[in-house]
């Protein structure tokens, strides 16, 4: 890796913490489109870089969720018992969504991702009233949700925040807690994503040195180190402003990244 990008890096985990504690979303949708760019500069081969992209995001996610959740949990705000009832689906479907992935071709893969980004923004900012009295369902249903939203996120290296937000604020969750309950959700996400993309990638022709499967090392140990400083004062800030700020910064930062994705795609 040339070292200039080391200043790089570190500031994009700077970026990637403060979103991830912010906004609860694992700061994978941020940092795959940002990725690609750099490994775009880097020449790796082109088959690889949106892969490669989505699993060094992950991997990254397993140390920002950490950082995010200690803060969330520190406000009391993560639903220890939705975690739970959720995490098993999520790590079953964690380990399908990378297959998944490594199955598709660089150009799809890419404009499957700024779709979903795309779609994500657009659910942040529809606000549905949830019905008065409607409740978070049982542990089975909670189960096939978690599985959904791991083989979804896992897929696009994501921390599931996109999906769990607005599935949690539906069922009458407050924002803040909605946040903090998926912040927590993104680390089995980011434990299985990880191991599933790193089998992935095992046989890949190609790869750069340093690469585990489709983890890149080096730009996942620098923007590590800067992004587990800075998610605390995203989780900080979470709990003081308010829910329309929340979802539209969010939304405003999916549609922007969402397009070069699928800018990306379109070029090949």
């Amino acid at each position: 890796m040339d070292l200039a990008l080391l200043p790089v890096l570190l500031a994009l985990g700077l970026v990637i913490g403060f979103l991830a504690g912010l906004l609860g979303i694992g700061g994978g949708m941020t940092l795959v489109p940002l990725l690609t760019i750099i490994f775009t500069a880097q020449d790796f081969p082109a088959t690889h870089i949106v892969h490669m992209a989505v699993g060094t995001s992950t991997a990254t996610m397993v140390f920002t969720a950490i950082s995010s959740v200690r803060a969330h949990h520190g406000k009391g705000a993560v639903l220890w018992p939705v975690v739970a009832a959720m995490a098993p689906g999520i790590v079953l479907g964690s380990l399908v969504g990378p297959q998944i992935a490594g199955a598709l071709p660089g150009r799809v893969f890419a404009a499957v991702f700024g779709l979903f980004v795309w779609f994500a923004a657009t659910r942040m900012l529809i606000v549905n009233a949830p019905r008065p009295g409607r409740q978070l369902p049982g542990k089975l249903p909670l189960f096939g949700v978690g599985a959904g939203i791991g083989a979804i996120s896992s897929l696009l290296g994501a921390g599931g925040g996109f999906v769990s937000i607005p599935y949690l604020g539906r069922h009458n969750v407050r924002i803040q807690s909605a946040v903090a309950t998926s912040a927590a959700l993104g680390l089995p996400i980011a434990v299985a994503g990880t191991i599933g993309f790193i089998l992935a990638g095992l046989r890949q022709p190609g790869l750069p040195p340093w690469s585990a499967g489709y983890v890149y090392l080096p730009a996942m140990a620098a923007i590590v180190v800067a992004s587990m400083l800075a998610a605390p004062a995203g989780a900080s800030l979470a709990h003081r402003w308010p829910a329309v700020k929340l979802r539209r910064a969010f939304a405003g930062l999916l549609y922007a990244l969402g397009a070069y994705m699928l800018w990306k795609a379109l070029r090949g």
